[in-house]
């Protein structure tokens, strides 16, 4: 389980310059109050327009930013307090740039999984099954120098859910794939969150109202660095007194800032 609780998060950028003419510092508030509570066996779905706050909350999840206030608990660990074992708990997908080129996709799995611990036969096993699950057996002893964009985030994927963590996930991950790779991402992670694939609460950021419809059990809809609105599809309809899920969308995420306050 993810839970984040009233997230907050500001930058402060400019303030350079020479001592007689410095540019203005400017405050940018990337997240401003969003909770959200994502469940095992469920896939949660991060809605939101660009520049929204969604990547800016997902990077404060995985420790890379630290919030100015609020919570974030993985399976009840304090993400701040104990980052180590938040993060052993977690598969993070933020895109699919970080392989190392010269490796297989067998050896970048392998590789993070003994990051994580994992013995090199264990390591190796799980890259055995992964690869059958994501459908890339074909490309498991080539290396990643050269792959597609659908190549490359089956290999990120698999390295990120090497050590079958508990909880994943993902930041925008059908970006710049093709029909055949969303398709094939979809039934994974449909597969991940079944009871056969081990109930793994997933969080799914994206912006893409069909990939929501199709997969997720829960949804909270970000705007303007706040959590607007949560529920399921349908329950977002109602809610909204709409019959398209996009309208829904629109009407909630598109509100002006000070009627979302």
């Amino acid at each position: 389980m993810i839970r984040f609780e009233h997230l907050s998060k500001r930058f402060v950028s400019g303030g350079g310059g020479s001592l007689l003419k410095r540019s203005p510092k400017k405050v940018v508030q990337a997240v401003a109050d969003v909770s959200v509570n994502a469940e095992n066996g469920r896939i949660t779905g991060l809605l939101g327009p660009n520049g929204a706050g969604k990547t800016t909350s997902l990077r404060m999840l995985a420790g890379l930013i630290v919030p100015d206030a609020g919570t974030i608990s993985v399976d009840g660990i304090d993400v701040r307090q104990q980052p180590r074992q938040a993060l052993a708990r977690m598969g993070i997908l933020g895109d699919a740039h970080g392989l190392y080129p010269r490796l297989s996709a067998r050896e970048n799995v392998v590789y993070y999984g003994r990051l994580q611990g994992m013995e090199e036969d264990a390591a190796n096993a799980r890259a055995e099954k992964l690869a059958e699950l994501l459908d890339m057996k074909s490309i498991l002893e080539r290396r990643a120098d050269g792959f597609s964009q659908g190549e490359r985030m089956k290999t990120a994927l698999a390295r990120a859910l090497v050590h079958d963590p508990a909880n994943i996930v993902l930041d925008e991950p059908t970006n710049g794939l093709d029909v055949l790779a969303t398709r094939s991402l979809r039934e994974a992670l449909r597969f991940l969150c079944s009871p056969a694939g081990g109930a793994k609460c997933i969080v799914f950021s994206t912006h893409i109202m069909q990939e929501v419809e199709q997969l997720c059990d829960s949804v909270t809809v970000v705007s303007h660095g706040r959590s607007v609105a949560t529920g399921s599809v349908r329950e977002l309809l109602t809610m909204t007194g709409e019959t398209r899920f996009e309208d829904a969308f629109v009407k909630l995420a598109f509100k002006p800032q000070e009627e979302q306050a």
